[in-house]
């Protein structure tokens, strides 16, 4: 019911916050708000702005009444190459025919009353882009460029509770669009249940509703311990019905974690999170592509995917208010790998590699009520190199796929 009434409103959100595909850990974004981003994406148990709730709800009752609103550009390199291969398909390929992209985001906090808090968080939460001018696919008589793009907008109303001095949940709705165009698919047409329903087909659309549900605990003054746990959420690309598994079905995967956050000394904090986000629970993104030699087209029930893994991060972060009016951050997160070398070829359209990534980030209050926060985060470059990775039906060889980033991003606050 929720997901119908608000599914008009979603497109106008996304109109107005134009998306951006931002592949960090697989294709979810790194983390949620410039302080949280400053610190590797840390916000189980550090809530620091108006997107806590996007991180874990009940993070939201340890807010001030305040507004957070924040712009991010991503710059991702990303490509591919292939080595071996009998069609002629060899060649280093270039998918960066769109460099940069905007991450609009917004969050607000209102304490209800001492127990109560609400707030709103909209934000990007993943999605994945590729272009390439030179079409990996030319020697199967693809003209033009080809690639594809992945888009997610997440408008999550939360409300928190302190139901004891030292125990807070919360709840978020978690409100999602989707968006997905590919172009320059056509040679895998002869491998899909609906020809006509693999490339070209213009932007198709997904509306889809789930729960995030949160909880906090101080045991003591300087320690916080938190947990989170978000539900799947069911998506369709009906005009992709021939690329995508199960007739176009493409949900955003559960995902849920545990984080703690220290304060050794006064002006100082310690905090780390540990995420994980299950692809494996969605067909689209998690079947292997060896589906399709035992006789399952692309598009079918079970039928072939990207053969991404569930990915793990660990997200690790300093925070130190160096002063009344500078909090300096610095972060740093390692995650599993999504792609195996075996399913290389089909990712050379989703080349979600990186693992590692480097934050740093500041917060500087210009006045009573408002305040300026900023930071960079890099993502160090990944190769996976294919390995049996290209089907003999496509002429074999092997398919190494690459992926580097960088985001700098700020933000502004108003405290109510």
């Amino acid at each position: 019911m929720t997901r119908h009434l608000f599914a008009p409103l979603l497109p106008l959100l996304a109109a107005a916050f134009p998306l951006a595909a931002h592949a960090t850990n697989g294709y979810f974004s790194h983390g949620y708000g410039a302080r949280s981003e400053g610190v590797a994406g840390v916000g189980i148990a550090l809530p620091q702005d108006g997107l806590a709730g996007a991180a874990n709800p009940a993070g939201t009752a340890l807010l001030e009444d305040r507004l957070d609103v924040g712009l991010d550009l991503f710059r991702p390199r990303r490509g591919a190459t292939i080595e071996g291969n009998g069609a002629g398909l060899d060649g280093r390929y270039d998918g960066d025919g769109r460099r940069l992209f905007a991450i609009p985001s917004i969050g607000w906090v209102q304490p209800l009353d001492e127990r109560w808090s609400a707030g709103v968080a909209v934000y990007g939460n993943g999605g994945m882009n590729t272009s390439y001018d030179r079409s990996p696919y030319s020697a199967f008589g693809v003209t033009g460029r080809s690639g594809v793009n992945l888009e997610q907008l997440f408008l999550s109303p939360s409300l928190a509770w302190r139901a004891t001095p030292t125990q807070t949940l919360g709840v978020a709705v978690n409100l999602a669009y989707q968006r997905f165009s590919a172009d320059g698919l056509g040679p895998f047409s002869a491998a899909s249940s609906s020809p006509a329903n693999v490339s070209g087909r213009g932007t198709d659309t997904s509306t889809g509703a789930g729960l995030r549900l949160g909880w906090l605990w101080q045991p003591a003054p300087e320690w916080r311990l938190g947990a989170t746990w978000s539900s799947r959420i069911h998506g369709r690309f009906d005009k992709y019905r021939g690329l995508f598994a199960d007739e176009g079905r493409f949900d955003i995967p559960a995902n849920w974690g545990l984080g703690v956050a220290f304060d050794p000394a006064p002006g100082w904090t310690l905090a780390a999170d540990y995420l994980v986000i299950e692809y494996s629970g969605v067909g689209a993104v998690a079947n292997p592509i060896e589906r399709l030699a035992a006789g399952r087209p692309l598009g079918s029930d079970g039928g072939p995917g990207f053969g991404w893994r569930d990915v793990k991060v660990l997200k690790a972060g300093i925070v130190q208010r160096w002063s009344p009016a500078l909090t300096l951050r610095a972060g740093f997160s390692r995650a599993t790998q999504a792609v195996p070398a075996s399913q290389t070829f089909f990712n050379v359209l989703a080349p979600g590699v990186v693992q590692n990534h480097l934050t740093a980030g500041f917060s500087w209050a210009s006045g009573e009520r408002t305040e300026w926060s900023a930071f960079y985060a890099h993502a160090f470059g990944k190769t996976v190199r294919g390995r049996q990775s290209v089907p003999a039906g496509f002429g074999g060889g092997e398919a190494d796929v690459r992926l580097s980033e960088d985001i700098l991003g700020a933000s502004w606050t108003w405290r109510f």
